[in-house]
């Protein structure tokens, strides 16, 4: 190409790109999507805290007394299992060895015991006066003694082993429904706690949720006023809720929304409320917005009563994804 073209040509091209770049700077941004709708409150004058969603046992953390690999999974997830049911199953095929090995032991015991026990037999039928004497009638008593006790610590020891296989097998400890599962065939099981956990238990029969209230409204929970909690995003869906308990000590805020005005330093008062599992389409896991009713904020000089706190507020405008 002549290179008398080539300038020319270099500089249109910039010139077609610099004026792509001012029509896309130009366009106008995407529009936010719509916020979700927030449910109003159903009560004139109320606490309002975030939920959340548990089973009526608590979420119960499923781990292993002994560290090893996993050889079987007895449930899958969603199942409902009575208690005292197998989970899964950590190898102990070392144990079931020492077992065979123990068992064989005991049967040697029981052979000396009974063999002891007719040298006993036959020396106490023997009249007075004979070849055996007081001492060696008194030795083979002796001797059933210790093959009496020497059987016994055998069949200790296979109901030792017995009971370590056993440790081996996890079992439900309620009844309830598997929530989780995070462990697999062949792989290695940590013992004590571990996070995630190897599998997630609870009875979901009937749903309990956690109400985070802010300890400055603690004052103004009553265990028999009405609570009623909605689904965010939807605010048609809503239930009663049914005063469980309160938890006696006051626990540091972990659930923050992330908002500049929010404090760090709250401590919550968690009240406990239950619902039937089948009023609402939510799982365990899921937050809700709860309102309980309650009696009046004192007003302040001026005639104005408190506001709730921006962290509750916020908590409940939270998005949940």
């Amino acid at each position: 190409m002549n290179r008398k073209y080539l300038l020319p040509l270099i500089a249109a091209v910039g010139l077609m790109a610099a004026v792509a770049a001012v029509i896309i700077g130009n366009r106008a941004p995407p529009v936010a999507p719509a916020p979700l709708p927030s449910a109003e409150a159903p009560f004139e004058n109320y606490v309002a805290g975030a939920g959340l969603i548990e089973a009526s046992t608590e979420n119960i953390t499923i781990g292993a007394p002994v560290s090893g690999i996993v050889d079987a999974i007895y449930v899958k997830w969603g199942d409902q299992v009575g208690a005292g049911m197998p989970l899964f199953k950590i190898d102990a095929r070392d144990l079931s060895a020492q077992r065979d090995v123990a068992n064989a032991k005991v049967q040697e015991a029981e052979a000396n015991l009974a063999k002891s026990k007719n040298l006993l037999k036959v020396g106490e039928g023997l009249t007075s006066g004979s070849s055996i004497s007081a001492v060696e009638l008194a030795n083979r008593r002796f001797d059933v003694g210790i093959f009496d006790a020497a059987l016994a610590v055998a069949k200790a020891q296979v109901e030792q082993i017995e009971a370590e296989i056993e440790r081996h097998i996890i079992r439900a400890p309620v009844d309830g429904r598997v929530l989780q599962i995070n462990t697999h065939l062949g792989e290695f099981a940590q013992s004590g706690a571990v996070n995630p956990p190897l599998m997630l238990f609870g009875n979901d029969s009937r749903l309990h949720i956690r109400v985070n209230v802010d300890e400055n409204d603690a004052w103004r929970v009553q265990p028999t006023a009405p609570a009623i909690a909605y689904v965010p995003g939807n605010p048609e869906l809503k239930t009663s809720l049914r005063f469980e308990r309160i938890d006696l000590y006051v626990v540091p805020k972990t659930s923050l929304t992330g908002t500049s005005t929010e404090r760090t330093d709250t401590r919550v008062l968690q009240v406990i409320y239950s619902f039937d599992h089948a009023a609402l389409p939510v799982y365990i896991g899921q937050r809700m917005n709860v309102f309980i009713q309650a009696p009046a904020v004192p007003a302040e000089k001026g005639g104005q009563d408190r506001p709730l706190s921006t962290h509750v507020t916020s908590d409940l405008n939270k998005r949940t994804p």
